[in-house]
């Protein structure tokens, strides 16, 4: 693994690249973007379980950080903001582009929880990504309007455009700290709710705590992400192969549904729901069974999308 800075027109943007083994320039791979969850970092399972797991399996993976997040640039910190972490995914298909041992026809994506919603949202006006894979896709867009604002997206875009106001005129900035502190302190809270708790297990343990995976957000800077939708005009414009994987212990943030959705939607002719069962949305982060059953449908998926595409077009000499 490397670890690159892929410059943009505004800011840096922190990335792990992934490499096979037995790496050698000379050669010619495919390439999957890799998409952290929302709140996530490059470090966590997009990079250190998916990544790597893809990497093994002949692929040159990269795990990106988002604008505004993690190792990545972007001033205030914290902001979730579709169309940049939109964007994020072409300025990364650009870098890979640039490399001599990446087959330019054959990139695929792979999202994971709120990445998922972005993947799908970027491969249907990004046409260099051939293939489309996500673990517990969210539409983030779908959950602000819902859950994450009490069900209530007026009141809290009124309360995002005063707290931006009270900023500019020098208030300080609300940073939202999005789950509790630890475990314990979520069952003192009587909190039960298997995605919440989830989320808690895995960000504010050693399980799956990193620095730059903390899980805050930028309350003022929250409202483009309330009037967006990740599945917008997918009926006409994903149409690459699809493949989406999901629990089937149902949570609050609503990957079970969303990944049914799009399913339903997409205009994609190859498109495959995935349902792992007994398991739930944190559980397809990094718990060994059901991720390798995740992975026993992803990596035929991209090997199919994305190496048979090679084989086809190149000489013997360059094939993986």
């Amino acid at each position: 693994m490397k670890t690159v800075s892929i410059k943009t027109p505004y800011w840096d943007i922190a990335a792990d690249v992934h490499l096979p083994p037995d790496f050698s320039e000379s050669k010619t791979y495919p390439a999957i973007i890799s998409a952290h969850p929302i709140g996530s970092c490059k470090e966590q399972t997009s990079g250190n379980v998916y990544g790597e797991a893809l990497a093994k399996e002949g692929f040159v993976v990269v795990a990106f950080d988002a604008s505004f997040q993690g190792a990545s640039g972007g001033e205030p910190r914290y902001i979730e903001d579709p169309t940049l972490r939109v964007e994020d995914f072409r300025h990364v298909a650009d870098y890979l582009v640039t490399l001599p041992y990446v087959d330019e026809n054959s990139i695929g994506v792979l999202g994971i929880c709120g990445g998922g919603g972005y993947a799908i949202n970027a491969a249907m006006t990004e046409r260099r990504i051939k293939a489309v894979g996500t673990v517990t896709g969210a539409n983030y867009g779908r959950l602000m309007r819902e859950g994450f604002s009490n069900y209530d997206p007026i009141a809290a875009l009124e309360a995002m455009a005063k707290q931006r106001t009270a900023q500019a005129r020098g208030a300080a900035l609300r940073v939202d700290d999005l789950l509790p502190s630890s475990p314990e302190a979520a069952k003192a809270a009587g909190l039960t709710e298997i995605d919440l708790c989830g989320a808690t297990e895995y960000y504010r343990t050693d399980r799956g705590r990193t620095p730059h995976g903390v899980n805050r957000a930028l309350f003022s800077h929250q409202a483009a992400a309330v009037g967006w939708d990740a599945f917008h005009l997918c009926e006409t414009l994903l149409t690459q192969p699809l493949m989406v994987v999901v629990g089937d212990k149902v949570g609050a943030f609503g990957a079970y549904r969303d990944g049914c959705e799009i399913i339903g939607r997409a205009a994609s002719k190859k498109k495959e729901l995935v349902v792992v069962e007994g398991w739930s949305h944190y559980d397809l982060y990094d718990k060994p069974e059901p991720v390798s059953q995740a992975l026993v449908r992803l990596i035929p998926f991209f090997k199919a999308n994305l190496v048979d595409h090679m084989a086809s077009e190149s000489p013997p000499s360059a094939r993986i």
